[in-house]
């Protein structure tokens, strides 16, 4: 991955470097350094990201059946109620 991808997926989900260094525990600095003299970006980056993303996805999607659900429940408790 190149330090162009890296920035790119980083805004892509709404990361900042310093909030990435947090996140996967590593020094601030060295993800600074990270394109500087020709220094890669570590190899465990893309995948870690990858993961971050598929997380990211099944968070909102259990959000959203969440709310499907409480749509569909409340839905249900008003037929409930009219039919008393």
């Amino acid at each position: 991955m190149t330090i162009e991808e890296f920035k790119k997926r980083l805004k892509k989900n709404k990361l900042t470097l310093k909030k990435f260094s947090e996140l996967t525990n590593v020094k601030y600095n060295t993800c600074v350094r990270w394109g500087k003299n020709n220094r890669p970006v570590s190899d465990w980056v893309e995948s870690w990201l990858d993961l971050y993303e598929r997380n990211k996805t099944l968070e909102e999607s259990k959000e959203n059946d969440c709310e499907e659900y409480k749509a569909l429940a409340k839905a249900l408790q008003d037929v409930i109620n009219k039919e008393k």
